[in-house]
């Protein structure tokens, strides 16, 4: 395997291509994963079983971006594309080996302590189960049986690190695919054969973590990258990659808390209601459908380039390479936005409300949506800020921002949560997202000089855009008279359509790709 050949990919045409391939992947994984929510909700619905499955699915998921997708994304690949263009192969070989070493022993060590201490995890993340023994002793029965998913995925997590180093993306992209169709089999055997559908479930969780795990390392493999283990543990390489892992580590476990305070809030029944774990889960699902798609994809595609032109210093290539990311991302997520707000109860019920996912689960889920569905543009936004600030190899400025929004975000929760019960939960981080966004922005737009204005005028053109496809939605909402499925069908293409137009209209650049795409494809002259 060669690794010392030149890197020519900040392009933008490299950029993009990059980004529509992780972008099948992640759409391919989120199709998976809306067949999969169906069925748990048709399962589960939003009752104690369901809570106390997501709960403990979510408990490693914490821990995994705090040791895993979180260092590679902030640490490892910056070093990794620095010592790509600066030392030999042998030299970079021999540092993935002590990387995945090290990894493989901390993160043991962490999913042994989890199992061990999962009954006290599971009293500090949702104290509102102590009271319900059953619902109790599910959830840490649960956590425990899935520990081991955190091992698995984080290691899957560094090797994708090392393969966006290399430019390889197809892997990292359609590993998350695998997850979700073995959770699929998994609920379906559970279905079919009225076994436990939980323990079942969590059973597939492992599985699914497993078989991500191996596409990475064959990935790897054809790229003539095999591990061993190192005769030494010692590398400057991973001292480097240390200094900017802890704070970053401190980054990601503000995150976490962020997620934390919202699932100790969503657990006290008797301030936002029952079902509010789950709600927010449902919820939370159609979110990452366009954040997953489009804002991981651009950030993961624009982290290796941006690294790149930092390291060269090439700053006016790193800050177009940035914007272009932001404004792109941000003409893909408004629009996707307003959709979800305004199409939330239609989506909701037609999506889930089947089988144990009754009225009521449906009401819970549709008010969560709205109100998260305000924070999307931020949440996405907020990723490619991010990898910027890492790709320079500034993990600091993040996590002191972060540190303000999780202070945010905590207050918001108690006053909200009373009068708008678990949509006041959802609304917080919304705004805890703007401030997020609005932080990293002005300290990036401080730090690069000469952007002053960078999305006024983009702001300016698409706004007038969004509200005139917002209030055509609305109208058809009110007044379209269709069976479900097909009135989101036919409401989602005029609104598209309507957007798209308005944006030609007030020459919105993002638009012009687009239009140049369907003339080619449609013949025809707009």
């Amino acid at each position: 395997m060669s690794t010392d050949k030149s890197y020519s990919g900040y392009s933008k045409s490299h950029l993009v291509k990059s980004s529509s391939i992780i972008s099948t992947g992640i759409l391919s994984s989120r199709l998976l994963g809306f067949v999969r929510d169906v069925i748990l909700a048709n399962l589960l619905g939003t009752g104690m079983v369901a809570e106390a499955f997501f709960v403990a699915q979510r408990i490693p998921n914490l821990l995994r971006d705090l040791v895993g997708e979180g260092a590679a994304n902030a640490a490892i690949v910056p070093v990794l594309a620095e010592y790509q263009k600066t030392k030999t192969k042998e030299q970079w070989h021999k540092l993935i080996n002590v990387l995945l070493a090290w990894g493989t022993i901390v993160l043991g060590v962490v999913t042994i302590l989890g199992f061990i201490f999962s009954p006290w995890i599971v009293r500090l993340m949702a104290p509102g189960f102590i009271n319900n023994v059953a619902q109790y002793h599910l959830t840490v029965d649960l956590t425990r049986m899935m520990f081991p998913y955190l091992l698995l995925v984080a290691l899957t997590a560094l090797q994708m690190g090392i393969l966006y180093t290399l430019n390889s993306f197809k892997a990292p992209a359609f590993s998350s695919c695998l997850l979700n169709i073995a959770m699929i089999i998994s609920a379906s055997v559970a279905y079919f054969f009225s076994w436990g559908t939980a323990y079942i479930l969590a059973i597939g969780v492992v599985v699914g973590g497993i078989l991500q795990l191996f596409l990475q390392k064959r990935a790897l493999a054809k790229l003539g990258l095999y591990w061993c283990w190192p005769s030494c543990l010692h590398h400057e390489g991973i001292t480097k990659i240390a200094r900017l892992l802890l704070p970053r580590l401190w980054g990601s476990a503000v995150y976490q808390l962020n997620i934390f305070v919202d699932t100790l809030c969503a657990s006290l029944a008797f301030i936002v209601g029952s079902g509010g774990i789950a709600a927010l889960y449902f919820a939370n699902r159609l979110i990452q459908f366009p954040l997953g798609v489009f804002a991981y994809a651009l950030s993961s595609a624009s982290l290796p380039s941006l690294s790149s032109l930092a390291t060269e210093r090439d700053y006016v290539g790193f800050k177009e390479t940035l914007f272009f990311s932001l404004k792109n991302l941000l003409f893909i997520l408004l629009p996707c936005a307003a959709f979800l707000c305004i199409l939330s109860p239609l989506l909701v019920q037609t999506i889930f409300e089947h089988g144990a996912f009754d009225k009521y689960s449906m009401t819970i889920t549709y008010k969560t949506l709205e109100f998260l569905s305000l924070g999307l543009p931020f949440f996405g936004a907020t990723r490619i800020l991010i990898s910027g600030f890492y790709a320079l190899q500034d993990t600091q400025t993040p996590v002191r921002i972060a540190t303000v929004c999780l202070l945010i975000n905590g207050i918001l929760n108690v006053v909200l949560m009373v009068p708008f019960k678990i949509g006041g939960i959802a609304l917080a981080s919304s705004i805890s997202g703007l401030a997020n966004f609005s932080l990293l922005f002005i300290t990036m737009n401080e730090r690069l000089g000469a952007t002053k204005g960078v999305l006024k005028k983009f702001f300016w053109r698409i706004i007038p855009c969004l509200v005139v496809m917002a209030s055509v939605m609305f109208l058809l909402f009110k007044f379209l008279l269709l069976a479900n499925l097909l009135k989101l069908i036919v409401i989602s293409i005029i609104g598209t359509v309507t957007f798209l137009i308005c944006c030609q209209f007030m020459r919105v650049p993002e638009v012009r790709p687009l239009w140049k795409f369907l003339k080619k494809k449609l013949k025809i002259s707009l």
